[in-house]
């Protein structure tokens, strides 16, 4: 009988021979990680699992303000609009979007501008941000602190509804 061999991973998660099976460390496959989050986090990540980074699926998924990491560095996740906007604002940051990419009356690229530092970038309202925001289906992946314990601005969006899912 021959030896069994491991499925190899492709650059997005998924094993070779098997494109529905998740990197096994992902929320898509982690009964705890789902039981943590809301009703319509839980429903989102199991409808577009095969669509979301591994980053977002082994993310920790905060539902409330009051919630945090567990350790410095952990990556978070979340849809949840307080979560973001006392994110941002503890920040001294503000939602804005890259100036000159509006489109079809919605924000273009969202961003946060933080400490006055515009550069290119154009401030927008919170209803503004949050409409774009939901409208693209977007998750908000953040880090709280650093692994060093220092304050961080990290962020990024992930989304299913981008082709290299």
């Amino acid at each position: 009988m021959a030896p069994a061999t491991k499925a190899r991973k492709s650059s997005t998660g998924r094993s070779k021979g098997n494109p529905s099976k998740k990197d096994s460390r992902g929320a898509g496959n982690n009964e705890a990680a789902l039981k943590k989050t809301r009703p319509e986090d839980k429903r989102f990540l199991t409808r577009n699992r095969d669509k979301l980074s591994p980053s977002t699926l082994r993310a920790k998924w905060l539902s409330s303000p009051d919630e945090h990491e567990d350790r410095p560095g952990q990556t978070l996740a979340t849809r949840n609009h307080e979560v973001i906007q006392d994110w941002a604002e503890q920040r001294g940051g503000v939602p804005a979007t890259v100036a000159g990419s509006r489109h079809g009356g919605h924000a273009g690229v969202l961003r946060f501008s933080f400490s006055g530092k515009r550069g290119r970038l154009q401030e927008i309202s919170w209803d503004d941000w949050f409409k774009t925001f939901d409208k693209r289906k977007l998750v908000f992946l953040f880090q709280e602190h650093l692994k060093n314990g220092n304050e961080s601005n990290f962020f990024r969006f992930d989304s299913p509804m981008r082709e290299d899912g």
